[in-house]
């Protein structure tokens, strides 16, 4: 069932001029977290595209399927894939991914939304079931650090200190959905990307 309101909460778009503070080179990100040419991959709540498109020229020529519910950032996201033939925008609430995705892919990606997910692990079984046998999710958190502690451009950012989880509760939340922890990696300065495996 999905819910009235169906914009996840603290999970808004940051300004572009500090998601580039954050990460100047997105294509770098991308790479860490082990999104690589041939895969086919969903980008959870792509927002303006900040990594689609990078995912799109890294991966080409497999696809990457951007979905996302605000049409005012699809429209940013499809100036910013613009030109790239293997990467299709859906405007759509990602709690329906089985439904949007036709067939199964190697990764799904979701990048500073997840705090914000409700029934986080019921959200991850709906990962699971877009991915081909033994896919990667990919999810990009802030560090469990607090707020006031986080900033960029001179100004606190991201959720609220008690939204925030750490790699070990991300783990407990995520593997009972089908998923086995592959890695994590840091994204400084705040982040971290932790990569889980779907079981077999």
């Amino acid at each position: 069932m999905i819910s009235a309101d169906p914009y996840f909460p603290a999970t808004g778009m940051p300004d572009e001029e500090w998601w580039h503070a954050l990460w100047p080179c997105p294509e770098d990100v991308v790479s860490q977290m082990g999104i690589a040419r041939g895969m086919d991959v969903v980008d959870i709540c792509c927002g303006d595209g900040y990594f689609t498109a990078p995912m799109a020229r890294i991966v080409y020529p497999a696809r990457v399927i951007g979905v996302d519910l605000d049409a005012a950032l699809l429209e940013e996201a499809s100036a910013a894939c613009e030109g790239l033939a293997n990467c299709s925008l859906v405007q759509a609430d990602v709690r329906e991914l089985a439904r949007l995705v036709a067939s199964p892919v190697d990764y799904a990606f979701i990048a500073n939304t997840f705090h914000g997910v409700p029934n986080q692990t019921e959200f991850a079984r709906t990962v699971l079931s877009i991915l081909k046998p033994g896919g990667r999710f990919g999810i990009v958190n802030w560090h469990a650090i607090p707020r006031e502690q986080t900033v960029v451009l001179g100004q606190p950012r991201g959720p609220k200190s008690g939204m925030r989880m750490s790699p070990v509760a991300l783990q407990e939340i995520v593997e009972p959905a089908g998923f086995t922890l592959e890695r994590v990696v840091e994204l400084p300065p705040f982040h971290y990307g932790a990569v889980f495996q779907a079981k077999p």
